[in-house]
């Protein structure tokens, strides 16, 4: 019988990504469920709850991984940022950083890309990334200020989906 200690670093990696699939589905799903019992706006506060949450649970763990100090700063945050279950699946990076501030976005989201591909307008998710980033960050180090650059129902560029400032004040 196959166990996970017997796979190669490739099938680990890709059995990782699966389950960071599996995670947003059920994600996708459970927000699908409430949606449909109350309403968008219902559906997106409970999730705003769930996330603020599951965020700094998700910080917690990747700091513990990778032995990440609390009030680590930027340099911190851009490594935990690419341990996160988003990290396997989309398509992420930082576009500026320097050692108090960094710009990180969204290149390709899964969500918004499969609703894209079915001619549906970007899920609005702004309010659940706002609590998302802002509670992972400062998971990370308190000190840590995000703002929503910009995030669907925005406007954005064809060129990414979210982007997010993080900053440090001197």
């Amino acid at each position: 019988m196959l166990e996970p200690k017997d796979l190669s670093k490739e099938q680990l990696l890709e059995l990782l990504q699966d389950a960071a699939k599996n995670w947003l589905a059920h994600d996708g799903l459970w927000f699908q469920a409430a949606e449909n019992k109350f309403d968008l706006e219902t559906a997106i506060e409970l999730d705003s709850k769930a996330w603020e949450k599951f965020t700094q649970i998700e910080a917690k763990r990747i700091m513990k991984r990778l032995n990440i100090e609390p009030g680590g700063g930027i340099p911190a945050l851009i490594q935990a940022l690419n341990f996160r279950l988003y990290a396997f699946i989309n398509v992420q990076k930082v576009i500026e950083t320097t050692e108090n501030r960094c710009v990180f976005q969204m290149v390709d989201c899964r969500v918004q890309s499969a609703r894209k591909r079915k001619g549906l307008p970007d899920f609005p998710c702004k309010p659940v990334g706002i609590i998302e980033y802002t509670y992972f960050a400062k998971t990370i180090d308190p000190r840590i200020k995000t703002r929503c650059i910009a995030c669907p129902p925005d406007p954005h560029p064809e060129d990414f989906y979210c982007r997010w400032e993080f900053t440090i004040e001197e």
